[in-house]
């Protein structure tokens, strides 16, 4: 996840976030140096304790602040309104419920708040489809917990009246794990 590839597509998702911000699936940190520098804080959330204790070289040198919790996004503990932006990068494939994370996305998030997101998940294609849910349950295992059929499209219009979504394929990636959901979500005001 930190090619080249993926680093253009972190950098265009990032461009415009801003304020207050909660990052779902924080992982490593690999987002950290994209951040523009209206970001006045990141809170970030990952129930990877591994993954957390490899972020902290990154979050150390970062310029801005940054509140780092080991949790999932499922039950956030923070009060309803509270983020001008929320930030998942290759993140909802591999939460158990959610649907529910979503829903928590959507609590936190300021009226008028945006959620910026770059997934990958089901392709138009039903061929490529056919192998993805065919790899799906092993895929479960070997990347833990991720889905390379959830349809994020589907799941974030559930939560958001307001998206604007781009899908395609990742360049240099096998189309099966490369259809990615591009988008912003905002919250009504």
């Amino acid at each position: 996840m930190s090619s080249e590839t993926f680093t253009h597509y972190r950098q265009q998702v990032l461009a415009n976030v801003q304020g207050e911000v909660l990052e779902i699936g924080f992982g490593t940190g690999l987002n950290l140096p994209y951040y523009p520098n209206r970001v006045e804080k990141i809170t970030t959330v990952d129930p990877n304790a591994g993954a957390n204790a490899l972020a902290q070289k990154r979050i150390r040198a970062s310029t801005i602040a940054i509140d780092n919790r080991v949790l999932n996004g499922e039950n956030l503990p923070m009060a309803d309104n509270t983020f001008d932006s929320v930030v998942s990068t290759w993140t909802l494939c591999s939460i158990a419920n959610v649907e529910q994370a979503l829903r928590e996305i959507h609590r936190v998030l300021k009226p008028g708040g945006r959620f910026f997101f770059i997934e990958h998940g089901l392709s138009d294609d039903p061929t490529v489809q056919r192998w993805q849910n065919r790899l799906t349950p092993l895929q479960r295992v070997i990347a833990d917990g991720c889905h390379l059929n959830r349809n994020i499209q589907q799941l974030v219009r559930q939560q958001f009246a307001s998206v604007t979504l781009e899908t395609f394929y990742a360049e240099h990636t096998p189309k099966v794990l490369g259809y990615l959901y591009q988008g912003i979500a905002t919250k009504a005001l």
